[in-house]
Parts: C-alpha cells; sequence; structure tokens
C-alpha cells in the first residue's frame, strides 16, 4: 500500500481513549497518538505482519505514553492534593495544567453514542484519576484486560511480560482501584426522564441564580473543585456561601450542554461588560448519584479547552425569528 496511515486513521479514536486513560489528559493523549502515527510511518517496512496493524500500533502508542510517564509527577485531582477549604478561604495561584486531570471530549475516544454508552465508565474523573495512582505497567495491563477486553496473551505479548506477570499485576491493580475509584455517577440512561429532569432543574437554578434551589439538588457532602485551583469545598452549604461570595460573579451565566467523560457536562459563560456578550468561565462536568449531584468539576482553563471540544468564546442569545 502506497500510503499506510490509511490503515493507521481508522484506530486513532481507540488508541486516543488509551492514551488518555494511561496519561490523564486530552491534550498529552492526542501528542502521544500523534507520536505513535509518526513512529508507525517511519517504522512501517519494518512491520513484519506477524501481529495486526491494530495491535502494532497499541505497541507503539504503549511506549510513547511509559516515555511520557517517566516524570515522577502524577496528574491528580484537587482532593487528591489537599484537604477541603472553606467558603471564606481564598483560592492560592494556579497550578501547573501538567497537575491535573483532565476532561476529554466523548467524541474523542467513541464514534458515536452506542460506543460512548460502553466507554462512559472507563473515562469517568474518578476512575482516570484512580488509574493514575497505578505504576505505569499495571495501569496499561488493567487498561488493556478490562476496558479494551484483551486476553491475558495478548496483553502479556503487547507489553512484553509473561501471562503470570499479567495475571499478577492485573491482581494488584484491581485491588488498588477497588479501593480509589469511588464510583459516583449513576449508571443511567442519558435520557432517563427523572436525570434528565435533574439537569433541567440544575440549568434553571444556576441561570436564574436561585441558590435555594440550587441547593436543594446537591447531596448534603457535595463538593466543588475548580483546577487549576488546588482550592475544593464539601458540603452543599459551603458550596451554597461560595456562590453568595467569591463565586458570585457567576451570577448571570449561561450554561450550554457538552458531552464529556461520559457524564452531564455543561459549558459556563460568564456575564461581561457588554450585556449582549457572555465571555468563557468553566466547562462543568457533574457526577450524580441517587437523584443528587455529588460532584461539581469545574476546569478553568478555558483558552485550551473550549478550542478543544468546538466551543465558542463567546455566547450570545440567540436572535429571535420573525
Amino acid at each position: 500500500m502506497n500510503d499506510p496511515t490509511q490503515q493507521f486513521e481508522p484506530h486513532r479514536r481507540e488508541l486516543t481513549g488509551y492514551c488518555y486513560r494511561m496519561l490523564g489528559s486530552a491534550f498529552e493523549a492526542e501528542d502521544a497518538v500523534q507520536e505513535t502515527m509518526v513512529r508507525a510511518w517511519k517504522n512501517f517496512d519494518r512491520f513484519e505482519g506477524r501481529s495486526s496493524v491494530r495491535s502494532w500500533l497499541y505497541r507503539i502508542a504503549g511506549n510513547v505514553c511509559f516515555d511520557m510517564l517517566r516524570s515522577p509527577q502524577r496528574r491528580a485531582r484537587p482532593s487528591d492534593l489537599t484537604g477541603p477549604s472553606t467558603a471564606d478561604d481564598m483560592p492560592g495561584p494556579p497550578l501547573s495544567e501538567s497537575t491535573w486531570i483532565g476532561p476529554i471530549p466523548d467524541s474523542l475516544v467513541a464514534a458515536d453514542p452506542a460506543d460512548r454508552a460502553v466507554t462512559k465508565d472507563s473515562v469517568k474523573l474518578a476512575f482516570i484519576a484512580a488509574l493514575q495512582k497505578l505504576p505505569a505497567k499495571q495501569r496499561a495491563v488493567l487498561v488493556l484486560r478490562e476496558v479494551l477486553d484483551w486476553s491475558a496473551a495478548e496483553t502479556a505479548e503487547l507489553l512484553e511480560l509473561s501471562v503470570a506477570s499479567v495475571n499478577s499485576a492485573l491482581q494488584r491493580a484491581r485491588a488498588t482501584v477497588a479501593d480509589l475509584d469511588e464510583g459516583v455517577t449513576d449508571d443511567r440512561d442519558p435520557l432517563d426522564k427523572d436525570q434528565q429532569e435533574l439537569l433541567d432543574n440544575y440549568v434553571s437554578a444556576f441561570e436564574a441564580y436561585d441558590l435555594d434551589a440550587l441547593t436543594h439538588l446537591l447531596h448534603e457532602d457535595a463538593t466543588l473543585s475548580m483546577p487549576p485551583l488546588d482550592l475544593w469545598l464539601r458540603g452543599a452549604d459551603q458550596i451554597r456561601a461560595w456562590f453568595l461570595g467569591t463565586g458570585c460573579g457567576c451570577r448571570g451565566s449561561k450554561l450550554v450542554p457538552v458531552a464529556a467523560n461520559g457524564v452531564p457536562t455543561f459549558a459556563q459563560y460568564r456575564p461581561s461588560e457588554d450585556p449582549e456578550v457572555w465571555k468563557p468561565w468553566a466547562l462543568i462536568l457533574l457526577d450524580i448519584r441517587d437523584g443528587q449531584i455529588v460532584a461539581q468539576n469545574n476546569f478553568l482553563d478555558v483558552e485550551r479547552l473550549f478550542p478543544l471540544f468546538g466551543l465558542a468564546m463567546e455566547y450570545r442569545l440567540p436572535k429571535a425569528t420573525a
């Protein structure tokens, strides 16, 4: 074949999902996949066909990720780094982007809604955060075996390990993740009537800045986090007080639904000096359990995240039609 990249592109989404679970960042995952494609193109003449192109690409992608994971720093969530703050605390300076687990568009890891329904559990922030606590090889084994459903023999060949080593690594990884993965989001149909009603009420309360109604939707121990700030809050009362105090600039915001990490997500635009224009403020990922919001994850790096999600850098009210 004259252009080997034609064999590579059909695997881009699944490779992006693999690299995202390994690295915890959509941006690093895209970089890793691009580097995988470059290495594959440069070395295609050495590909002997003893495995499928897909397996060969996964081997390259795994090596790229292992190279990128040599840094001792592991991505985390604010709750992994500090204890909860109070609504009266002022946030410190933003920490480096490389500190945090980041969100990823559903479209980058799954082609259609059916695929997204299958993969959503394995891209939730809690699971991605738990994966980052594992050594790189254990992380790869868990993703390949549990998420991608590779056999022990296939995984062993890919990672150049024995089957016994793969099984041992999987057992240790399972035990660690079972302790760390909070599994906070309900496994429900995104079109479930009750959940859709909850989300509609959330949008209405947030946009009206009706904090009594908003607080009613929160679990009493709900959390609010705001990467790249390390400050995070626990408790519906603390979150309410935050929005009435330091976070009062959110009054008058508009929310636009987005698809990220298999959970309900909204792009938040806050009012600007121009009364007809709202500006990006946060990407909000919600975790829901038992009909209540248990976590609101606000990602504030909108200059990078909004373009990644194909979101406009301003919001205007739709013009009325005659």
